[in-house]
């Protein structure tokens, strides 16, 4: 049960409650599906379907930015779920990626053929094409732009791995620093960020790798079991002849070493993160950016020199993330967040660590850029044992009659995970 797992924290207890009990509005507002056509509310059901990490965010964006945002999340979607379906040929993938914006054009064309989870973003793509093609020019020219500049980059990366430390950045400029960059756009063509946000490219291209970088050092042990490799091999190299080698509990110490190595490479992200939040206008836009970022840099934290990553399944607590959810709305909180996770990482830090000095200078320019910080709002409540028993029952019992009578509160099962 989530609530049992932040039993130690206090504002996590609370903030659970106040989620459930409809707090999850004030950052995402219901939407009114009953204005929508058909197509699009079918488009917001697959958005909810594939995402567990942007549906929620995505549907408290202001205005028409959020159907477009919608759009260009499903359309890279399915581009995606083309390159992890390993039971497509090379020689057939490769032209799907490659051409893939094509298929934004024309209204029939679908790909029934996949075996992926996701695979009704290609069997239904002329439901998500018919509202791309409805939506403005400004929109359309940067998702198609986006998507044929991610499959290229996804079809160069298909026969080989990733290599050197540049070649783990470029990659994650195809996939995810690409989207940092065309989400920028759409943000500007929308009129509700300058326009110096849609032109800082640079600034959002950190803002995918960290995300990214997030996501394949927590992933180890998953791609593993599927076949898949991201783990950059000039870095594992200098700790394991194989990469699959870390998981053996011999090699525990060396696979610390590594995932610690690449921990403090993703981490280098965070002072564009905070560069790129601090430009942001719009309260609609500034969550929907915020809310993943200090979820990765938590997370991060939880990865850093955890044996866990090798053996399981590393994720925040479900309070833990409602928490940083209902928080991350303004620039002093968000650096407060990230100061503090920061410090977090620090106190982990061994004497021994190969990365040690360079995580350290790291972490020092994080604290730089986070100077600037408010006060989190905390509720420590210090109670006796008995009386600590009795609110654990009283919660435990009070949340699955919440559960049972209420059903999932809209974005409760976003916010973790992809």
């Amino acid at each position: 049960m989530d609530i049992l797992k932040s039993l130690g924290h206090p504002e996590e207890i609370y903030n659970l409650f106040k989620f459930k009990m409809g707090g999850c509005r004030t950052v995402m507002p219901k939407l009114d599906y009953e204005s929508m056509t058909d197509t699009l509310r079918t488009c917001y059901v697959y958005l909810n379907q594939t995402s567990r990490s942007f549906a929620a965010v995505i549907q408290a964006l202001d205005g028409e930015l959020r159907h477009a945002v919608c759009i260009f999340y499903l359309v890279l979607r399915a581009l995606d779920t083309v390159e992890d379906d390993m039971t497509i040929p090379l020689a057939r993938k490769v032209p799907l990626l490659q051409g893939f914006h094509s298929f934004l054009y024309q209204e029939d064309w679908c790909f029934t053929e996949s075996h992926e989870k996701d695979r009704q973003v290609l069997e239904d793509f002329p439901t998500i094409s018919l509202e791309f093609r409805n939506l403005g020019q400004e929109y359309r020219d940067v998702i198609s732009d986006i998507c044929q500049r991610m499959g290229l980059g996804m079809a160069e990366f298909l026969e080989k791995k990733v290599g050197s430390m540049a070649e783990w950045d470029k990659y994650c400029h195809y996939v995810a620093g690409l989207v940092g960059i065309g989400l920028s756009r759409l943000f500007s063509a929308s009129q509700l960020e300058d326009p110096e946000v849609g032109a800082a490219t640079e600034l959002a291209n950190s803002m995918g790798l960290f995300l990214q970088k997030t996501n394949i050092i927590r992933d180890y042990l998953e791609d593993q079991k599927e076949g898949r490799t991201f783990w950059p091999q000039e870095a594992w190299s200098q700790f394991a002849a194989r990469l699959e080698d870390l998981a053996e509990p011999r090699f525990l110490d060396s696979a610390l070493s590594c995932l610690n190595l690449l921990v403090t490479d993703a981490l280098r992200h965070v002072p564009d993160v905070i560069s790129y939040l601090s430009r942001l206008r719009n309260q609609s836009v500034f969550n929907f950016c915020a809310i993943p970022q200090v979820m990765a840099i938590a997370t991060l934290s939880a990865c850093y020199n955890n044996p866990q990553v090798f053996q399981g399944v590393v994720k925040i607590r479900k309070g833990q993330a409602v928490t940083l959810m209902m928080q991350a709305t303004s620039m002093g909180a968000v650096q407060t967040i990230i100061s503090q996770y920061s410090q977090e990482i620090q106190q982990k830090v061994s004497p021994v660590d190969p990365s040690r000095e360079k995580t350290l200078q790291i972490l020092e320019s994080i604290r730089e850029k986070s100077v600037c910080r408010e006060p989190l709002p905390c509720r420590v409540v210090h109670l006796s044992p008995v009386c600590l028993s009795a609110a654990m029952l009283l919660a435990a019992l009070s949340w699955q009659y919440l559960s049972a009578s209420a059903g999932p509160s809209a974005g409760a099962s976003d916010v973790q995970g992809h």
